[in-house]
């Protein structure tokens, strides 16, 4: 196990990972690198913002059909045009997208798959509140193949390699590639990223839970129930008091849940019939989902594990709960109890 210290890079970090504990493949490491150099990229745009006219709408919607931020087609372009010339990979996936993109017949194809939220919880962006990058990985399932949309709909369990970075008072990268979740800072001085904690570390019990309230109204019973039993405090049912905290950008909440315990939650609500919940599960359940279990946690649509949805749709969204297990397998209970029935 690595001791954090300013002495350990990504790099050396990964290498180790290779070399040492042979995890990982030369080439998922290289991949795992050009993609952490693209969100180094997104960060120093991040970071200056109205200096240079990024910030506002870009005027166009994507395919979920919401309004696309000016740093969100920045993010998109940085990401497929870091990745398109390495040779890691079969094609990539984003949020923003239609459809796969393959890689271009000029570059040579490699074994992987790569997914992204390019720029996460983008409507805090011009109140400049952190915002982040999600990413998972996946193996192409057949070599030299064309790569279709199929290729990319496997669970959440069969991810290499998931990560996000946030984009905050420092930009950080959170990395699992099936041995632990471990956190870099980003030297924004020398460009380098460091090892800042390794073996992060979800607590089994919380005392603190982030959920958007204002959607109480449309949640569903078991839902209601869990949040009327937090909200009692020490008067009702649980005998203690609970914190609530909702910033409207995944990765900042979970970021949270992984650096201090706690619940994060965007159940199914009654809203639209036709969507089962409102995250997207190859883009942010499932990567997020790895790295809250790869750091003792749990993640679950309110049914079962998130990791084990077989996935319909390249961009299919699913309920969310992630944290500490005790009150994630509470939430859980209250689902059965109920007699619900998610897909």
């Amino acid at each position: 196990m690595f001791t954090p210290s300013r002495s350990v890079s990504l790099t050396q970090y990964l290498i180790e990972t290779q070399r040492g504990r042979q995890l990982i493949s030369a080439e998922l490491r290289l991949l795992l690198e050009v993609v952490a150099r693209a969100c180094k990229r997104i960060s120093y745009a991040v970071g200056k913002g109205a200096l240079t006219g990024i910030l506002g709408e870009a005027g166009n919607t994507n395919v979920q059909g919401e309004a696309q931020k000016k740093l969100d087609v920045i993010a998109n372009e940085v990401l497929l045009e870091a990745n398109a010339w390495g040779g890691h990979l079969a094609a990539m996936a984003s949020e923003e997208m239609d459809g796969p993109y393959p890689i271009p017949d000029r570059y040579p194809r490699g074994e992987f798959l790569l997914l992204f939220d390019p720029l996460d919880g983008s409507s805090n962006i011009d109140v400049n509140v952190s915002i982040g990058t999600i990413f998972s990985v996946l193996r192409m399932p057949e070599a030299g193949a064309v790569p279709r949309i199929e290729h990319f709909l496997q669970p959440g369990r069969a991810q290499l390699a998931a990560g996000y970075a946030v984009y905050g008072p420092s930009t950080l990268l959170v990395l699992t590639v099936g041995a632990g979740a471990a956190c870099f800072t980003l030297d924004r001085e020398t460009g380098s990223w460091w090892l800042t904690q390794d073996r992060m570390t979800v607590p089994r019990s919380t005392r603190e839970f982030a959920i958007n309230a204002s959607n109480a109204r449309h949640w569903e019973p078991p839902v209601r129930r869990y949040i009327d039993e937090l909200l009692a405090g020490a008067s009702g049912p649980r005998g203690a008091d609970f914190n609530m905290r909702w910033v409207a950008s995944m990765v900042a909440d979970v970021h949270r849940v992984l650096t201090r315990g706690g619940i994060f939650m965007y159940p199914r609500d009654a809203r639209d019939a036709l969507r089962p919940g409102r995250l997207r599960l190859m883009y942010e359940a499932n990567p997020m989902g790895l790295l809250v279990e790869q750091a003792g946690g749990a993640a679950s649509t309110g049914m079962g594990s998130i990791l084990e949805v077989q996935p319909a749709s390249l961009h299919q969204r699913v309920p969310v709960i992630l944290g500490s297990t005790e009150e994630v397998e509470r939430l859980e209970a209250y689902h059965r109890e109920s007699g619900q029935q998610l897909t």
